[in-house]
């Protein structure tokens, strides 16, 4: 049995990462990624479908009191990466995992009002209008939950997002059942005389195509957890659609440190529910990190929760910039900084465990998730 923190220190393990070239790009180092295999899977009874939706999670535990939490045992670890999968017909299964480390691994505030604005002085986020830009990437692999969250494209018929936008921590939430993605897309000309004019100042309207969810991944780190303490680390969701969207989608990477990040900063798009019908980007420095969660003060609004956190870096194998999702936007923290009340935006940082496991549920097969 491999100890945990024998595991964390393989995991953390990384190649290239800063290379002392004064000419130096910012590249995605090549993590040894674990192996994250189903061991048994038991049928549930069905969901009740009863809890409310929530658009925000708010914690009052911050960096430092995520960081004093001791680490978990191996077995604890394996039972936080377990996961419930939810069927469009309403039946429920829950699979246990068992982790493997491959020996040729390297390759491959309380009280606080929750209608607070989380906007941190100048609002500094932008309206992207215009089919030129929503309709292209890195835009287009945006997408917006029934349940009225973000999601974001990350395979052909897959879905990275946040787990409370399913799941509350103790049920499943109303219209989880019959989750729907909606794709923004232009509205159909009428015909009209200067329909075709492309150029006006005038944005154009668009609206959403939906597409049905076949099935629901959510960890049971997070329905254990009920939002506290260790279950904010686990906030992330993956949602199976019933056909292929036909878009460009953007991958998942291991998140690097903070510190190794190009200038520091982050960048996320979402459906925040100040701007009806309307994709907000943003980008910001991250401020402080564990090693699940990113801190940072990007501005942000209910309904951004579960957008996908990227970055572009340069990926040695191909030469070539890549974008990748490198985390999950989960929502706001009031956190006690020595009496003062602080609050951040939190961010779920995909580690190398959480990555194998978001790639088997997209691949089915670890052989092609050896690659962080």
């Amino acid at each position: 049995m491999v100890a945990l923190s024998t595991l964390i220190l393989l995991l953390c393990a990384a190649k290239d990462v800063m290379p002392s070239s004064p000419h130096w790009k910012p590249t995605w180092p090549s993590y040894r990624v674990p192996v994250i295999l189903p061991q048994s899977t038991l049928n549930l009874d069905k969901p009740q479908f009863d809890a409310e939706a929530r658009l925000e999670v708010v914690s009052p535990c911050g960096p430092a009191c995520h960081k004093s939490s001791p680490l978990p045992t191996y077995e604890e670890v394996k039972n936080y990466l377990s996961y419930e999968t939810l069927y469009a017909n309403g039946s429920l299964t829950e699979t246990e995992v068992g982790i493997y480390i491959l020996s040729n691994g390297g390759d491959g505030s309380q009280g606080r009002s929750r209608t607070k604005r989380q906007i941190y002085g100048y609002d500094s986020r932008f309206s992207i209008f215009g089919k030129d830009f929503l309709l292209n990437y890195p835009f287009s692999t945006s997408v917006k939950l029934s349940t009225g969250c973000t999601g974001t494209l990350v395979a052909e018929k897959h879905v990275l997002t946040a787990a409370h936008c399913i799941h509350d921590g103790k049920s499943y939430v109303k219209g989880a059942q019959k989750l729907r993605v909606g794709f923004l897309k232009p509205k159909q000309k009428d015909g009209s005389k200067g329909s075709n004019i492309t150029n006006s100042a005038v944005p154009e309207k668009m609206k959403f195509q939906w597409i049905r969810v076949k099935r629901t991944h959510v960890p049971k780190g997070w329905i254990k957890g009920n939002a506290n303490d260790i279950g904010m680390d686990y906030d992330y969701a993956l949602l199976e659609l019933k056909k292929p969207h036909k878009r460009k989608f953007m991958k998942i990477g291991v998140s690097p440190p903070a510190r190794h990040l190009p200038g520091g900063r982050i960048h996320f798009s979402g459906y925040d529910n100040d701007r009806p019908g309307n994709l907000v980007y943003r980008f910001c420095d991250v401020k402080d990190e564990t090693y699940d969660l990113l801190y940072q003060q990007c501005d942000a609004q209910p309904g951004a929760s579960g957008s996908g956190v990227y970055v572009r870096m340069w990926k040695r194998q191909n030469h070539k910039w890549e974008r990748k999702i490198i985390g999950i936007f989960s929502g706001h923290q009031w956190v006690d900084m020595n009496g003062t009340p602080q609050d951040f935006n939190v961010a779920v940082r995909i580690t190398p465990l959480k990555y194998a496991q978001i790639c088997y549920w997209i691949k089915g097969n670890y052989l092609d998730c050896r690659e962080g």
